[in-house]
């Protein structure tokens, strides 16, 4: 077999090797996106709880029912910059929640429409000063990079606990609230739209998987079609 045969032979079992692991990996990811799942279904079907009872082990809170009553705190609240809602932009109210006992909660108050994902006329967006929030524990999330952006003092990229925690007067729960009575609707016009639960997909590994398999095959035909012309080259 001429060399140039050979040698496209060695880089194409190369490849073969690669996009049958990544096929694998794919399929990995899929196992893990699977079990979340389950694991979200079962959350969400327990009894309701309060924000002071999940504290305790944030591992098991994240999409747990959830259940707050306190005072806003408006003056300190947080922007979260550059959220999307159907393609559109915007920002969410993440708004200190004063209760009687314990530390304050955050609470996700939904999402406005901000046409640069950053601006917003705060006071025209604010509720009741009291409140009692039914919704789902989400948990705070770790990253590189500052929490904070640069246009105004309490816009933030991402839910950094520490970074919020320095930027408030009072101890702050390790799980935040996110609002959903009138999930996904606005009872009023200048009521946030409330975030609704993650959708439970399996998202798009399956069509990767197969996608890494399809090149591995075509690959494998490809290289024995080479092998059968070298030889009858050689």
């Amino acid at each position: 077999m001429p060399r140039r045969y050979l040698w496209f032979v060695v880089v194409a079992v190369g490849a073969i090797a690669v996009f049958v692991q990544l096929g694998l990996w794919q399929l990995d990811r899929l196992r893990v996106r699977r079990s979340a799942n389950e694991a979200m279904v079962a959350r969400r079907t327990l009894p309701e709880q309060s924000v002071e009872a999940l504290a305790g082990d944030t591992s098991g809170a994240r999409f747990r029912a959830v259940r707050v009553a306190g005072r806003y705190d408006y003056e300190h609240q947080f922007i979260w910059t550059a959220r999307t809602r159907d393609g559109a932009p915007g920002v969410v109210f993440l708004t200190p929640m004063i209760v009687d006992s314990g530390p304050a909660v955050l609470v996700n108050r939904g999402w406005a429409y901000s046409a640069d994902g950053m601006s917003i006329d705060e006071p025209l967006w604010r509720e009741s000063e009291r409140d009692t929030v039914v919704g789902y524990a989400e948990v705070y999330t770790s990253g590189l990079g500052p929490a904070f952006i640069g246009s105004g003092p309490r816009r933030i990229r991402r839910l950094a606990l520490d970074s919020l925690q320095a930027k408030l007067p009072y101890a702050v729960a390790p799980i935040l609230v996110v609002q959903q009575r009138g999930a996904g609707i606005q009872v009023e016009v200048k009521h946030p739209f409330r975030v609704t639960l993650p959708p439970l997909d399996e998202g798009p590994h399956r069509g990767y998987a197969l996608q890494w398999f399809a090149f591995a095959l075509i690959t494998i035909v490809g290289t024995v079609a080479a092998v059968q012309r070298g030889r009858r080259e050689a």
